[in-house]
């Protein structure tokens, strides 16, 4: 999974089909702000699911190795407003997502720590239309919310757990699931 802090700002040509900026190192925008969440370079990284009990699910995200850990995810699955707190290694909230209730497309609010301060709000996440059989999202950065372009654009494969995110029609990211034995989820991040 790239670095959901951070995106690049690739200036190559658009070309009918879209392409992976892998010409030069991109151009490293912290959102967050801490540079500990940034890296220029393809990154490969290892997600451990657990599901605890019947309602709360967390995630482990390790570097290739498996020993070093960067991050973990809390969420509870069957509540009725959802909320993921994504935390450092040491336990300390690096941010909030938390879904909005009755909206039709679905939109999720990103908020730095656990704040629920509008000054605090990074980006927000929505389907790109109410009624899908392709996972398609739209990502608006704080900046963007009043606009009806959006930032970047999320589209998950309908036959794996993969998905790529884009940068108008560039490809910046792309995860690659594969179950593995021991409950591992392995992807890439190109």
């Amino acid at each position: 999974m790239e670095n959901p802090w951070a995106y690049g700002d690739p200036t190559e040509a658009y070309e009918e089909e879209p392409s992976i900026n892998t010409a030069r190192e991109p151009n490293i925008t912290s959102i967050v702000g801490d540079s500990a969440f940034c890296v220029p370079y393809p990154m490969e990284l290892i997600v451990r699911k657990k599901i605890q009990g019947l309602s709360n699910a967390h995630f482990d995200v390790f570097d290739v190795t498996g020993n070093n850990l960067l991050l973990k995810v809390d969420g509870r699955v069957w509540t009725i407003q959802k909320k993921r707190i994504m935390r450092d290694p040491a336990g300390f909230p690096v941010l909030v997502l938390r879904e909005k209730v009755l909206t039709c497309r679905h939109q999720w609010n990103c908020h730095l720590g656990e704040s629920t301060d509008n000054n605090n709000l990074l980006f927000k996440v929505q389907r790109s239309n109410p009624i899908q059989i392709k996972t398609r999202l739209e990502v608006f950065l704080a900046s963007n919310f009043n606009k009806n372009v959006c930032d970047f654009h999320v589209i998950r494969c309908l036959s794996s757990l993969s998905f790529k995110v884009y940068k108008g029609k560039t490809i910046i990211a792309e995860v690659n699931h594969k179950l593995t034995w021991g409950k591992f989820y392995k992807g890439k991040d190109c």
